[in-house]
Order: C-alpha cells, then sequence, then structure tokens
C-alpha cells in the first residue's frame, strides 16, 4: 500500500478506498484532472522525473539554462504531456503493477509474467455508486471470512480511517492524510476537496451493511443510518441487494437508471456489462 500512496502523492489521484487481499487487490480511485491542470510547468516536471528519467530539454528549461526558442517549446511540449499522463488511470496503474510485479518476482526469484492480465475499471457516476463501492470494497476481508470486524480487517482504508480516529487525541488528526477524508459536504466547483458524507455516518454504515449482509450474522439498523439512506434515496431493501454483490449490479459502470443511460450514450454502449475489480470515481 505504500507505493500507492506514494504515487497518489505524485499524480492528481486520490485514493477513497482500498483493500489489498492475498492474491489481488481493490482501489477506488478519484482523477483530480482540475488539479493537475493547475500546476505550474516547474512542478508537472519535478513530479514526472519523481518516478521517470527525464528529458534533457526539460533539464536545461528547468535550471534556466539558455537555450533557444524551439528547444523551450519542445521542453514544453513534453511537459504538457506528462501533465496528461499524470492524471490518466492507466499511467498510474503501469507505476503501480510494474512495482508489485518487480518486487513479487525479486521475492520469489523468478522471472516472466505476475499479473494474470490487465486491470479492470468501473467508473461510479452519482454518490450513491461512490457510497455502495467504497463499502464494497472496505468489506471485502469480512466477506472473505478473514476477519470479523472492520477495525481488524488489515490492508483496508476503513482500519486505517477507524486507527487515525482513535489516535486523534494524540495525533490530532482525526483523518488520515494519505487518503480522501469525509468533508460531510460537496462544495460546489471545487473537485477533490474530500468525500461528500459524515465520516460517522460511513463509518456505522460499513458496520451496518456488513452485520446485515451476512446470514449468519444478526445486526441491526441504527437510527442513524436511515437519515443517510433518505439523503441518497435509498431504501433498505435496495441497499442490501446492491452490496450483496457490487460486481453483480454494476459492471461496467454504476449510479442510478439517468445517470448509466447518459453514461452508455456517452460512451456509446448498447450494454454496460463486462466483470470489473478496479473502481474509479468521476465528478
Amino acid at each position: 500500500m505504500d507505493k500507492t500512496k506514494q504515487l497518489a502523492d505524485v499524480f492528481a489521484i486520490d485514493i477513497c478506498a482500498y483493500a489489498i487481499m492475498s492474491n489481488h487487490y481493490h482501489l477506488v480511485l478519484r482523477v483530480n484532472a482540475q488539479e493537475a491542470l493547475q500546476w505550474g510547468s516547474r512542478e508537472v516536471a519535478l513530479r514526472w522525473m519523481q518516478l521517470f528519467k527525464g528529458h534533457p530539454l526539460v533539464d536545461r528549461y528547468l535550471t534556466e539554462t539558455k537555450t533557444t526558442e524551439a528547444e523551450k517549446d519542445k521542453a514544453l511540449e513534453l511537459i504538457e504531456k506528462w501533465r496528461k499522463r499524470l492524471f490518466e488511470l492507466g499511467w498510474f496503474m503501469r507505476c503501480l503493477n510494474e512495482s508489485i510485479a518487480v518486487q513479487a518476482n525479486k521475492e520469489d526469484k523468478c522471472k516472466g509474467r505476475f499479473w494474470e492480465g490487465r486491470f479492470k475499471s468501473q467508473a461510479l457516476l452519482d454518490d450513491s455508486a461512490l457510497l455502495a463501492c467504497m463499502t464494497y470494497v472496505d468489506l471485502n476481508p469480512i466477506r472473505a471470512d478473514i476477519c470479523v470486524t472492520p477495525e481488524t480487517s488489515d490492508f483496508t482504508s476503513i482500519q486505517q480511517r477507524i486507527k487515525a480516529l482513535a489516535t486523534a487525541k494524540k495525533m490530532q488528526q482525526a483523518q488520515p492524510i494519505t487518503i480522501a477524508p469525509f468533508t460531510g459536504y460537496k462544495p460546489h466547483g471545487k473537485p477533490g476537496t474530500g468525500l461528500p458524507f459524515k465520516l460517522f455516518d460511513y463509518l456505522s454504515l460499513v458496520e451496518w451493511t456488513g452485520r446485515c449482509v451476512r446470514e449468519d450474522k444478526r445486526g441491526f439498523i441504527p437510527p442513524d443510518i436511515q437519515r443517510l439512506f433518505a439523503r441518497l434515496n435509498i431504501n433498505d431493501k435496495d441497499w442490501l441487494e446492491v452490496i450483496k454483490d457490487f460486481n453483480r449490479h454494476f459492471i461496467s459502470a454504476a449510479g442510478s437508471p439517468e445517470n448509466l443511460g447518459r453514461w452508455a450514450l456517452k460512451t456509446e454502449r448498447k450494454w454496460c456489462n463486462t466483470h470489473q475489480s478496479l473502481h474509479l470515481y468521476t465528478e
């Protein structure tokens, strides 16, 4: 997970939720293109060069070495190419998966292909889809019967959030700084400033969903959960059906029927139905 957080610091991509399992992982990511477009040319170049070798023309541009206008223009052209890559999901996943493959092969003292195939992605079109998918991801270890509570779910964002909350008095930080925080609202025109839910509502929702979906677990609906459902227009029965098997209900995209229709029209799809495991939140 350290590599994922390192990449999130370089790319204009935020981590909303994650779950690292024994043979796969889930990520809920938010691409923040607006942030990348606000970076200066120097910042873009320095970010890119944390991961890849630069270019002589860009090096000369950064050190303010005397160059011709043509050389300067070429350097800026390269930097703009890097800028686009720094908010492109494919480049983020390439950096992440290659680093994992190299490390795994080194530990196993072997060579060859590590991943079965290219990563699979899923667009989340609205807040309801985002909330359902984050809960689905955070509950992965519990669903696999690896642990019984969110706080004992190792290598998950829910555990990280609970730990940060538990040490808030000492650390003066109620939420982790390496993943997207819950702000409880969605500022108009300011994408990427936080997740539009309340932290305590989300923690209660994960706990309640984990108890209710499992047939061998007894649970109940806490009074405050109803307020969250009402705000998102989700009734109890529909919510349990959605979260019980998220991938089966929403495959290539997730959202309300209206948003799914617009998504299909925009992407020229007749059907939104292929298996996915990476989830992308678009604003």
